[in-house]
């Protein structure tokens, strides 16, 4: 379906009040720098009160002053309070009768991760509504994850922006707890471990994409599945929840390509690779950090030459993205817009909480193979895409 947009008007939104001159040059720290530059969405639905978005958009630019200035290389952030744009449009399918509109933000995945994302939103909600308890960020990653000289590595890698088809499954929890269970069966029998919601969905998904794409993959690729951790509760001491910018790590797991047995044993794989970034494993990558950024230049090599077949997956689930109030009400649906990244899925609680949204982004060819799956329909209660 073609959707028409007609853009009523576009300006610049600054903060409130300047940025210290002591804060103008806002480095990015080495996590930054290796993070890829694309930008993170969410929408949200919500009743129009025009001035209180863009005043409350304003305030909270303030606290959050690296994200009005611009990026200088890959090295550090002007803060020079240039603003961020800001639209309103009229989309034939957004005249909601309860007056509620559709609200989209964006952010920069070199500045900031999704929890970051969230703050973000979270904290212009809460001045919106004129809430005493605004949070406000901290900016201590640089300190933590200094810059480095990144000669020779491309964090655009692997960012397509064309024929990359968007989809969202919808799993009820009965569902999720039978593919719990099943996976569970599935793993070892003298030590049985029972998955995550996170681990077994992610289980599933991957299996039913290789075994839909198998008849067109190489038999001498790699296959790798990837999970986004969180580094804020895994260092030693743990960081505080505010702590902005991109604070996490990517762990690996190679899965079985077996016929009839992917994804078997995988639970344990990923919960082992998961559970590895802990507190030495941050120290060692602040310590040894060339070591670290060489093993991303050579994996990022192989799945450009096509040697490596990468699966990603990130979980918003528990997020408060359903608390979201600008003053008029929670919003009514959450979700992720389309990504340019193949091979990526992003979990999200339904709002009810009686299932997960997985927003699943492939290549279109990929994508029609993978939605013809018969054992992936049978568990899949909606779909929809874009």
């Amino acid at each position: 379906m073609k959707v028409e947009v007609e853009v009523i008007s576009t300006e610049t939104i600054k903060p409130s009040s300047p940025t210290p001159n002591h804060l103008y040059n806002y480095q990015l720290s080495f996590l930054d720098q290796i993070s890829p530059p694309v930008y993170t969405d969410n929408k949200l639905n919500k009743s129009h009160k025009a001035d209180r978005l863009k005043t409350s958009l304003s305030e909270t630019l303030t606290r959050f002053y690296p994200l009005a200035g611009r990026l200088i290389d890959n090295f550090s952030i002007a803060c020079s309070d240039e603003g961020v744009p800001y639209s309103e449009a009229k989309v034939e399918f957004s005249f909601f009768q309860c007056g509620g509109i559709a609200v989209g933000i964006c952010i920069s995945h070199k500045v900031a991760d999704a929890l970051s994302l969230v703050m973000f939103i979270t904290s212009r909600a809460a001045t919106a509504r004129e809430d005493g308890d605004v949070l406000s960020p901290t900016f201590d990653s640089v300190k933590l994850f200094p810059p480095r000289n990144l000669s020779g590595f491309k964090p655009s890698t692997g960012i397509i922006k064309e024929k990359i088809a968007t989809k969202r499954f919808v799993f009820r929890n009965s569902m999720v707890a039978a593919l719990r269970v099943k996976y569970t069966e599935d793993s070892d029998e003298d030590c049985p471990i029972r998955p995550t919601r996170v681990e077994a969905l992610s289980t599933f998904i991957w299996s039913r994409f290789a075994a839909a794409t198998r008849a067109d993959s190489v038999p001498e690729n790699l296959y790798t599945v990837l999970h986004a951790v969180n580094l804020r509760t895994r260092m030693d001491p743990p960081l505080p929840e505010h702590s902005f910018g991109n604070l996490y790590r990517i762990a690996i797991a190679t899965p079985s390509m077996e016929a009839g047995n992917e994804g078997r044993g995988l639970v344990k794989q990923m919960r082992g690779t998961i559970k590895s970034i802990d507190g030495n494993y941050v120290t060692k990558s602040q310590r040894e950090g060339f070591e670290h950024l060489n093993f991303i230049k050579e994996t990022a090599e192989k799945v450009t030459r096509g040697e490596v077949v990468s699966f990603s997956f990130t979980s918003l689930c528990r997020l408060p993205l359903y608390e979201v109030d600008f003053g008029w009400g929670k919003p009514v649906r959450t979700g992720s817009a389309k990504l340019t990244f193949r091979n990526l899925v992003t979990f999200m609680d339904t709002r009810s909480g009686d299932g997960i949204e997985a927003w699943i982004n492939l290549d279109e060819e990929d994508m029609a193979k993978f939605e013809a799956d018969k054992e992936l329909l049978a568990c899949v209660s909606q779909t929809c895409g874009y």
